[in-house]
């Protein structure tokens, strides 16, 4: 049983990307969400903090770094 649960545990590189690219971590959900609950469930997190932080940044770079 030990060993199902640390396979159940999203990796770094996937953390990242879920959180970076946000439809990648809706789709590691899809993938998951049957098999291992708790990495769905770390990356359907992920992937709905990555939008605001991504909408926020967007709005940052745009209007302020871009603007001259």
């Amino acid at each position: 049983m030990e060993k199902n649960i640390k396979i159940d545990k999203l990796s770094v590189v996937q953390t990242l990307l879920s959180n970076a690219i946000p439809p990648v971590g809706f789709f590691l959900y899809f993938r998951y969400r049957n098999d291992f609950p708790n990495k769905a469930k770390k990356a359907l997190i992920n992937a709905a903090v990555g939008i605001p932080i991504a909408v926020i940044m967007g709005y940052i770079f745009n209007n302020y770094i871009l603007t001259t």
